[in-house]
């Protein structure tokens, strides 16, 4: 089953990237050569790129392409939230777990476009609020992958957290432990900072949220992964901490004491653009070499 072919294409970009104005060039020909058009960020464009501009709040596009890793795509999907955009992201960074496409594979991820010769990667999101002393909630931030909530301070020190869990008939105290801090991620972000951090790898269509504590001091203390309708609230134990709710590993927004932090499934999704033959587990072995056998045991 084909798909639309998007006709305006809108490009967010790693700017400053080595090879960028050859990488956008070639995607203003290719594009223009298959019938669509190519609108760049404001950011690429007062760079020196020419061509029009993105804007989604003025004129709509059919399909946000990312150039970059997967911090160029993280960007790009809080970017597209409440437009309903797809996203495909090609790789010009190193890992580039969440990408479709590599940047020699760019001519023919656009003749697959051009055929919709493609389909949509579903991918929920996590909302956090931030609630003061009396529980008020004083302002949101949304991430495709995680929140974090660390200790501010440079130096190598620990520090406490509450955590509580709501979703039943009343909120139930989780714990307390200490540690550098905790990740509480989504599914898609199970392979980003929470499987470093020894949390369990989930495949993104899975309902749930997990809790990776980060170097927790302790043995009794485990990653958990808890029911998508659940939300999560962390807080420092001690008053006179200092902590930071990082987003997607790149929003940083620091937290008074009082603070405290409640992670839930947002209601807004990602779509993700892949191509035939493109799975979770073919990215895992590609990407993270899952389950490879060294060469001379395979058979």
């Amino acid at each position: 089953m084909t798909r639309p072919p998007p006709r305006r294409l809108g490009v967010i970009a790693r700017s400053r990237a080595p090879g960028l104005d050859a990488l956008l060039d070639l995607v203003r020909r290719g594009a223009g050569a298959r019938g669509m058009e190519v609108c760049l960020e404001q950011e690429v464009a007062d760079y020196g790129a020419d061509g029009p501009t993105l804007d989604l709040d003025v004129e709509r596009v059919d399909m946000i392409l990312s150039f970059g890793g997967d911090g160029t795509l993280l960007r790009a999907a809080r970017t597209v939230l409440g437009h309903g955009l797809p996203l495909l992201g090609v790789n010009t960074g190193n890992l580039g777990f969440l990408t479709s496409a590599g940047e020699g594979e760019l001519e023919v991820a656009l003749d697959r476009l051009a055929a919709g010769e493609y389909f949509l990667d579903s991918r929920f999101t996590l909302k956090a609020s931030v609630l003061d002393e009396r529980g008020e909630s004083v302002d949101e931030h949304h991430a495709l992958n995680d929140f974090v909530v660390h200790k501010a301070a440079a130096a190598a020190r620990v520090t406490r957290l509450d955590l509580w869990v709501e979703g039943g008939s009343r909120p139930e105290e989780i714990g307390s432990f200490s540690g550098d801090g905790v990740i509480l991620s989504s599914p898609t972000g199970s392979t980003a900072y929470s499987m470093s951090a020894g949390g369990p790898i989930v495949h993104p269509t899975m309902e749930c949220l997990i809790v990776t504590p980060i170097c927790p001091h302790t043995l009794a203390v485990r990653p958990l992964v808890i029911p998508a309708l659940h939300r999560i609230t962390v807080r420092a134990v001690d008053f006179d901490q200092d902590l930071i709710l990082t987003v997607d590993g790149q929003e940083v927004r620091g937290l008074s004491h009082g603070d405290s932090v409640r992670v839930q499934k947002g209601k807004r999704q990602v779509q993700l653009v892949r191509f035939l033959g493109q799975s979770f587990f073919s990215t895992m072995q590609r990407k993270l070499n899952w389950a490879v056998r060294p060469a001379d045991a395979r058979t």
